[in-house]
């Protein structure tokens, strides 16, 4: 599970960097590690790691319906929303909250403006996966969790193998009710 003791953080707003200098880089290279360290995950955002700056990494190019590995974790400086659009329903998972996933529904496209980690501008389009990725973990540096986008508790799930040995979604309420 990845969050500080004190959950609290991972509500808070970050701060901007404004400008990257070496604690900037340095905390972009903790989030790298810290990814890198946590295959299974696809993004990590600053608050995860105790840490209230708007700096997020992410892995592009996997995705709910590909065969395709996500590439190496792309760190995003001071990342903005400028333009977001085509909405739909996908799923949603979290290295915080290990385990549990949930059908939520995000922007299939994104225009974000921010710093790469060597303090250049950029101004970038995502689409598919990769948006819904990127805009998961700039929702981390506003405080807010993919549990918060969760319209109904029945869309609350986590995977068991069946008894077939085959990943199966088991909503959260059946594991709940007695």
């Amino acid at each position: 599970m990845i969050y500080p003791e004190g959950e609290k953080i991972l509500r808070k707003k970050c701060t901007p960097v404004k400008r990257v200098r070496q604690e900037a880089r340095q905390l972009a290279q903790d989030l790298v590690d810290t990814l890198n360290a946590h295959p299974e995950g696809i993004g990590l955002a600053a608050p995860q790691i105790g840490a209230q700056q708007r700096i997020v990494v992410v892995r592009l190019g996997g995705g709910s319906d590909s065969e395709q590995e996500p590439g190496p974790p792309l760190p995003l400086i001071d990342p903005k929303i400028v333009e977001a659009g085509d909405e739909k329903p996908d799923f949603d998972g979290c290295l915080s909250l290990p385990g549990l996933y949930g059908k939520t529904v995000r922007p299939h496209h994104l225009r974000i403006t921010g710093l790469y980690s060597n303090g250049r501008a950029f101004d970038r389009v995502f689409d598919g996966f990769d948006a819904v990725v990127v805009h998961h973990e700039l929702d981390h540096l506003d405080g807010v969790l993919f549990i918060d986008r969760i319209s109904r508790l029945e869309d609350l799930y986590r995977v068991q193998e069946d008894e077939h040995g085959e990943p199966v979604r088991v909503p959260l309420t059946s594991l709940t009710q007695v």
